[in-house]
């Protein structure tokens, strides 16, 4: 990823270690319930990259859940975040995820990304490297910003050309403008199918809990989805022959 992002998500890294598990509804009430569902049943004792771990939510309950986490982040504020919020009991690294990953091959069982991958230009290298630290038949799940919602609020004259968004942000105490890609829904599945063999294909539906808390975001996303979630299996042994 590039400096910008870094910068933006160094800035944004207080707001989401004191505000997102609960101010933030389209996290916590849709995109959180929805891949945490997704999860492989069992995560006692696997070994678990989130990757973009942000200030360390999903990796403190993939270590509720009994796994061995490690998480990585392009931010190093995001990383003393999530280090501050878990302690020793996981691994924290900074790291591009446009750069090689400092890991042998076959290291993880599972790979969590969390609205991460749209701030990545180009696939190919990063789902190279995540297949690679796979073990075979390892599951990776990540969500992204679902096609719909990108090509429908910005001004965009190419549903299927790749291009660079801005948004502005309002959080407390800060507001700042996120750039991040958009991409057609075939470039979402046939850049995974490249190295993974697609299980599920979520389009998340808000919790019923949000109807309580902010009901207008509830209809809002139930005729406007926001993201959507890929869960896929390493397809490495397929590969290999």
């Amino acid at each position: 990823m590039s400096n910008p992002i870094r910068e933006i998500y160094n800035k944004l890294a207080d707001a989401y270690q004191h505000d997102t598990d609960w101010g933030s509804p389209y996290n916590v009430y849709y995109e959180r319930p929805a891949m945490m569902a997704a999860l492989p049943c069992q995560l006692k004792g696997k070994k678990v990259l989130d990757a973009g771990c942000s200030a360390g939510w999903y990796s403190s309950q993939l270590l509720a859940g009994g796994a061995e986490v490690t998480g990585i982040d392009l931010s190093p504020n995001m990383i003393k975040a999530a280090q501050h919020r878990i302690g020793d009991k996981a691994t924290f690294l900074c790291h591009d995820l446009e750069e090689p990953l400092p890991f042998n091959d076959n290291s993880f069982d599972v790979i969590v990304s969390s609205l991460t991958l749209h701030y990545i230009k180009e696939w190919t290298n990063t789902f190279q490297e995540f297949n690679r630290i796979l073990k075979s038949g390892g599951t990776l799940l990540f969500s992204v910003h679902h096609p719909f919602m990108d090509f429908t609020r910005y001004e965009c004259d190419d549903y299927f050309k790749k291009q660079l968004l801005s948004e502005t942000w309002y959080k407390p105490n800060i507001t700042i403008d996120v750039i991040f890609y958009r991409r057609s829904m075939q470039d979402i599945v046939n850049e995974t199918t490249e190295y993974f063999n697609l299980e599920k294909l979520i389009e998340p539906k808000p919790d019923e809990l949000m109807k309580k808390v902010k009901e207008e975001a509830y209809h809002y996303l139930m005729t406007h989805p926001h993201f959507l979630i890929v869960k896929a299996i390493s397809k490495k042994g397929d590969l290999d022959k």
